[in-house]
């Protein structure tokens, strides 16, 4: 068939049906069949050539035949087919000389070319058993080679599609995400937080996380902590101002980043940026503050309505005591109290709205409570209250003002010793214990509790079960915790009530 050109449509392909190649039982059958075929091929043309003394050059030709199928037989069969096929043309030989000689035995010649025969057949068999067994070996590592190839390449697909997995999640989540190496600096950054930063991956690579930002917020300083191992992970609100000044509220989480065997690789940084939220919570928040506010005033209103009211009756009184002493005398007292009722209302009402900054600093707080009892010690003693306060030996410093911390806990106390007046006694305990990052301290009662639906409203201004009191401890209470970033909870029932406060432990740093 002429091989087709370009543009010549080939003739149509002739199906021919597949057949299954021969197994090796056939091949071997037929190999042997063509062994015996050379040898027998080789003895005939001795015994049909004639012993004349002028065929003796055929003879010596025909010998050098037997070579032949001794040499197939090893390369098929091995050693051991070489060695029977020699022996099979030494018996063939063999007879031919008889016949020629009239004994074996009379020519050296003859047991020589025996010895050839076998020898021929030993030696390439053995030398293709070596090959082939060398074959077989290379075909083993070839073999486990290739093995060993399609299960590192299906390893490195796995690789590569477990990196493009995790790229696309960096690429589709909205928070940013940056890598820091051991050195401090920027290794890898999605595309949330080239967004939020203005900046591509190539402008941050490889600078110093603190030159990202003009203000970083104290960033490279948790950084700076989690690689050197001092806490393993750092969470907290912060402001950072980018290089184009525009300033953006996150909650940024930093953790140690390591590998299989626990190598620091360095760090990961976590921008959620908050700005939205923080910009609608200042929104409620000065929307509470309105709302709050608007409850001052109507508190402040009420409370100085009922004094100036009273006054106003005491000195219609006066006028018309027609100078009766005690008429006088029992008004300008009325008058008196309500002066100094409104005195303590105004005095209270300074102090909740121009609170004094506090004055932070590291404060033993088993101390302040210890002078706690010991100011509210005899008070509560007149009101058959016992007061228990045992300070535990390993309790960590807070981060507070111990003035107002005195008044927090003083005002508690307080509150408490009151509260148990009108049940004829009962007891206080006061418990701190350290729990984690914070110091926690309960001051719990056994007086009558506080009504479930006065219970959201212990720490609203104005707010009293008491003819005497303004409403505005537990409001300053609540206050001064906040500002020391602390929390206040309580917890009440007919069997008594429960106030828990939390403070933030001072680090030596």
């Amino acid at each position: 068939m002429m091989p087709h050109r370009i543009g010549v449509t080939p003739p149509p392909k002739r199906t021919v049906s597949a057949q299954s190649p021969p197994s090796d039982g056939q091949r071997s059958a037929r190999a042997l069949l063509l062994v015996v075929g050379m040898l027998a091929a080789v003895t005939s043309l001795h015994l049909l050539t004639g012993t004349e003394r002028d065929s003796w050059p055929l003879h010596l030709l025909y010998r050098r035949l037997y070579f032949v199928p001794i040499v197939y037989s090893a390369w098929v069969f091995g050693k051991r087919g070489g060695f029977l096929a020699g022996v099979a043309a030494s018996v063939a030989f063999s007879m031919h000389a008889w016949l020629m000689l009239g004994h074996v035995s009379q020519t050296f010649d003859t047991w020589l070319e025996i010895v050839s025969y076998i020898a021929l057949g030993l030696l390439f068999g053995a030398l293709r058993d070596i090959e082939e067994n060398r074959s077989e070996d290379l075909r083993q590592v070839s073999s486990q080679l290739e093995e060993a190839y399609k299960k590192l390449e299906e390893r490195a697909i796995q690789l590569i599609n477990v990196q493009d997995y995790t790229a696309s999640i960096l690429r589709s989540i909205t928070s940013g995400v940056l890598t820091v190496g051991p050195d401090g600096s920027v290794a890898t950054a999605n595309p949330a937080a080239e967004r939020m930063l203005g900046m591509s991956e190539v402008e941050m690579v490889p600078k110093p996380i603190g030159r990202l930002f003009r203000d970083d917020g104290g960033l490279s300083a948790d950084v700076a902590k989690v690689l050197s191992g001092r806490v393993p992970l750092v969470l907290r609100e912060a402001k950072l101002v980018t290089p184009i000044g525009r300033e953006v509220h996150v909650q940024v989480s930093t953790s140690r980043m390591r590998a299989v065997g626990g190598t620091v690789l360095g760090a990961v940084v976590t921008l959620e940026d908050v700005s939205d939220i923080r910009a609608l919570t200042d929104q409620l928040i000065r929307a509470d503050r309105l709302a709050a506010m608007g409850e001052l005033t109507a508190g402040v209103a009420h409370e100085v309505r009922n004094p100036l009211g009273v006054i106003r009756a005491s000195v219609q009184l006066l006028e018309d005591a027609q100078c009766d002493p005690a008429r006088i005398h029992e008004a300008a007292e009325v008058i008196k109290q309500e002066i100094d009722r409104l005195d303590k209302v105004i005095k209270a009402l300074l102090d909740f709205g121009r609170p004094s900054k506090p004055t932070l600093v590291k404060t033993d707080l088993i101390g302040v409570l210890e002078d706690v009892v010991l100011f509210t010690s005899r008070f509560a003693k007149q009101a058959n209250v016992h007061i228990s306060f045992a300070p535990p030996d390993d309790l960590p410093g807070v981060y507070g003002d111990p003035d107002q911390l005195k008044q927090v806990f003083l005002n508690l106390v307080t509150n408490a010793v009151q509260a148990m007046d009108q049940t004829a006694g009962g007891n206080i305990a006061l418990f701190a214990k350290s729990d984690g990052d914070y110091v926690t301290v309960t001051v719990s009662d056994t007086g009558p509790g506080i009504a479930p639906e006065d219970i959201t409203k212990v720490f609203d201004p104005f707010f009293t079960k008491r003819a005497e009191g303004t409403g505005l401890g537990l409001t300053i209470v609540h206050r001064i915790i906040d500002e020391h970033d602390g929390h206040i909870e309580v917890e009440s029932s007919p069997r008594g009530t429960t106030f828990t406060v939390t403070l933030p432990v001072a680090y030596e740093e």
